[in-house]
């Protein structure tokens, strides 16, 4: 199996493969339990990302463009069933980013998009540059996003094997560069965080410029990482949209 896709579930046959992108610092493991909470026709597919999970060795990439280009050629033999994408984040850039290759090598695009937490790609990005912070200011901004549990921000040790990978992902996204071509064909479902500040719905709504097809905003409760605090409700759209 590829070293690029986690396949966490157990039936022998799937009508539809679910990849699921992560966001910065995160892993597949983030959506292992999603199998037993979803249509059983879904095969959920979570991509791993260099340097993490089973990959911990591997050098994560730096660049949106060589990831783009090599996750295409990796997914490729698994898109022999209709497949739709997930991305919180980091990971709705990689996904539409990789449906747009995809497109452009002939392939026929995911039934679906689904992007949580990130502002639209044509929207400039004019937050402050964070990968190269000093660790403990890079430390102190990772505690204002509230994705890294406080026990594992406290614990020097495992902050030292994560942080290069955090920084290699914000680098990932804070050097992306949109550039314009025609709209996806697919339906785009864009998911917010109600709390989330950097992400509110006039950051959303411009995703529907992304698609020719249908477009839907869903607001959660919860701030960036409203995929944990507000799971539930988010598998039970995903279920609908899905079925």
């Amino acid at each position: 199996m590829s070293p690029w896709f986690a396949r966490p579930g157990k039936a022998s046959r799937y009508g539809l493969r679910l990849f699921c992108f992560p966001f910065a610092g995160g892993a597949s493991a983030n959506y292992r339990h999603w199998p037993g909470r979803l249509p059983p026709h879904v095969e959920v597919v979570a991509v791993e990302l260099p340097g993490r999970g089973a990959r911990i060795k591997d050098k994560p990439y730096l660049r949106m463009r060589p990831l783009i280009e090599n996750l295409a050629e990796a997914i490729s033999p698994l898109l022999d069933l209709n497949y739709a994408f997930f991305g919180h984040s980091m990971g709705a850039m990689i996904s539409f980013e990789l449906a747009r290759e995809l497109r452009h090598r002939g392939a026929a695009e995911p039934g679906r998009l689904f992007v949580a937490g990130r502002q639209a790609p044509q929207i400039p990005d004019t937050d402050p540059i964070t990968y190269n912070l000093p660790d403990p200011e890079l430390i102190s901004h990772l505690q204002d996003l509230n994705g890294t549990p406080p026990e594992v921000l406290a614990h020097t040790e495992l902050m030292e094997m994560m942080l290069p990978i955090i920084r290699a992902d914000f680098e990932l996204v804070q050097t992306y560069e949109f550039r314009e071509g025609q709209p996806l064909r697919c339906p785009i479902t864009a998911f917010g965080g109600i709390d989330d500040i950097e992400a509110q719905p006039i950051h959303l709504e411009p995703w529907k410029d992304q698609t020719t097809g249908s477009f839907q905003l869903q607001m959660l409760p919860g701030d960036h990482f409203f995929v944990r605090s507000a799971e539930r409700q988010l598998l039970e759209l995903l279920s609908r949209a899905l079925a």
